[in-house]
């Protein structure tokens, strides 16, 4: 039985016009890969630049699972054939299955944007859906400033929508490009659509007015069945309709399906995961999926939610992933530790001496500015300190960075380090791109020996956030480390007010996380293992 609704996410192209955001292909990747784990049922990788190409490239080698790519191009120019455009045929060449075409549905827009007739404007949207849809691929079309269009002209904003269905597109997209349509008016507007074509409706609202999800959710309520947004609601502008509010709405309140079962389970960490990789700050009060969403302090409040959560909750925050916090109340951050300890099969109870210990570095690791979510390795380290399972594989006893630059010449990074394994000293240096290249550098040369798995582990992404802006230059800083082995990836953090300090404390956990993932335990020692390792070095 098919869908009655479905979800197109965009936040691969639209989100990244957000002011800020710019996503390499390995981001576009990464997040695809966890929209489509979620359930997604389209994704939108954009078009028309060498990022986009290479993200559609790297697709063809390693498809996704469920979700449908979709290419996004604009209709044809004006007095071109649709067979010789060159971005339709780009679009095409991109191999995704769906291709969304937008095009021009307000009258202003046709003759001061375009510069060309009413007629022209039709037969372009009409010409490049047909080809498209000839080409034998599911055709989308975007009818872009469609409310601002039918307010000015509904007659022609009808028009441009039958000239999408008489080319075959298989959805009519409304969008409220400028973000400025009220609800209600939504709600008109869309029930006067729907009495004059049967093709499937679809909705794209930006959120200049604050008010895309509801514009959204009025259209659902009307029978509107294709869903468009972006996770955390990233878009150009004020952003666009937020799929983190849509998604949770519609499936836990309107009691209609729109991902499978116990996936929206996953928005939390999703919406938490593109955040990080995006390099934006997760928004601490978003509804649903915020840190704070379902965040209670002292007094009555707390009181009431303890006895009967829906007391002061509308939906449970497992539903969506996330957890109750209570800002004050150490029995509910127990509990939030031996929970999160579970899953790395470590037994704590609830008020053992180690869940307090945990519990009390934890809450002044979160003061001092550590933010676990994207973290998850850090988190796995620290637990593992306080309950005794940590090995320290390597002693630190110094090092040092050199960062020079000479005149308007390049700049060249060195770094020395001094280290100790199990009592053996090691001093080596590296030089490096940055000062954390050359610093990750030298480290591996000092373990090398000991520890040869290192040649599986590769550092993968480098993020910095600056925590508090109004210390300027002084202010601490956070940097996110991801790496990889032949197998998965993983997070590591570090917070300092030296960069460098924050940086190698990211790449120490890191390194020893990834070390202890192939069951290294010190030199010479592997769980299950003696003898010669699998590289096969004495030990």
């Amino acid at each position: 039985m098919p869908k009655e609704i479905r979800i197109y996410d965009t936040t691969l192209r639209d989100g990244a016009q957000t002011e800020g955001i710019t996503f390499t292909v390995e981001d576009k990747v990464k997040i695809a890969r966890r929209l489509d784990d979620l359930g997604v049922d389209y994704l939108e990788g954009g078009f028309g630049n060498p990022t986009d190409a290479a993200f559609f490239e790297r697709m063809r080698k390693e498809p996704l699972r469920r979700a449908r790519l979709a290419a996004f191009v604009s209709t044809r120019r004006a007095r071109a054939s649709a067979e010789k455009d060159t971005n339709l045929v780009a679009a095409l060449a991109s191999g995704a299955p769906v291709i969304t075409i937008f095009g021009k549905s307000w009258d202003l827009h046709v003759r001061d944007t375009l510069r060309t007739t009413l007629d022209e404007n039709l037969r372009m949207i009409k010409d490049s859906v047909a080809f498209c849809a000839g080409q034998g691929r599911e055709v989308v079309y975007d009818a872009e400033h469609f409310f601002d269009g039918f307010k000015h002209n509904p007659e022609y904003a009808l028009a441009t929508l039958e000239a999408a269905a008489a080319g075959g597109a298989a959805v009519l997209v409304l969008c409220d490009t400028n973000g400025g349509t009220m609800p209600w008016e939504a709600a008109e507007v869309v029930r006067r659509v729907r009495e004059c074509t049967s093709v499937p409706l679809g909705i794209h609202a930006h959120n200049d007015s604050d008010l895309a999800v509801a514009v959204t959710l009025e259209a659902v309520r009307l029978g509107v069945g294709h869903i468009q947004g972006t996770i955390n609601g990233y878009g150009e502008r004020c952003g666009n309709a937020n799929l983190c509010s849509i998604l949770p709405n519609i499936q836990l309140k309107l009691g209609r399906q729109v991902l499978p079962a116990a996936a929206l389970r996953k928005l939390y960490a999703v919406a938490h995961y593109v955040a990080e990789i995006a390099n934006q700050a997760p928004a601490e009060r978003q509804p649903f999926v915020g840190r704070s969403a379902f965040a209670h302090k002292a007094g009555v409040h707390v009181d009431a939610v303890m006895k009967r959560p829906d007391s002061y909750e509308h939906v449970a925050p497992a539903a969506v992933g996330n957890e109750r916090r209570l800002v004050v109340s150490q029995q509910a951050g127990a509990s939030t530790v031996v929970g999160k300890t579970r899953a790395l099969r470590l037994k704590l109870e609830k008020d053992s001496e180690q869940t307090r210990l945990i519990l009390e570095r934890l809450k002044q690791m979160e003061a001092d500015g550590y933010q676990f979510e994207g973290a998850e390795a850090s988190f796995e380290l620290l637990v593992k300190r306080a309950t005794g399972e940590y090995r320290r594989l390597f002693e630190l006893e110094g090092f040092r960075v050199i960062v020079e630059k000479r005149g308007e010449g390049d700049v060249f990074c060195e770094a020395t380090i001094k280290v100790r394994v199990n009592g053996v000293p090691e001093h080596t240096a590296a030089e490096g791109d940055g000062p954390v290249h050359a610093l990750d550098g030298a480290l591996r040369k000092a373990l090398d020996k000991f520890y040869p798995e290192l040649a599986d582990i590769a550092l993968t992404d480098f993020k910095v956030r600056v925590l508090d802006t109004s210390e300027g230059t002084a202010a601490k800083v956070r940097v996110l480390l991801e790496s990889r082995d032949e197998e998965n990836s993983w997070s590591t953090m570090g917070v300092h007010t030296n960069i460098i300090e924050a940086s190698w404390e990211a790449l120490v956990d890191s390194v020893v996380y990834g070390l202890m993932r192939k069951g290294v335990t010190g030199p010479g020692e592997r769980k299950g293992q003696r003898g010669a390792s699998k590289h096969g070095r004495p030990r």
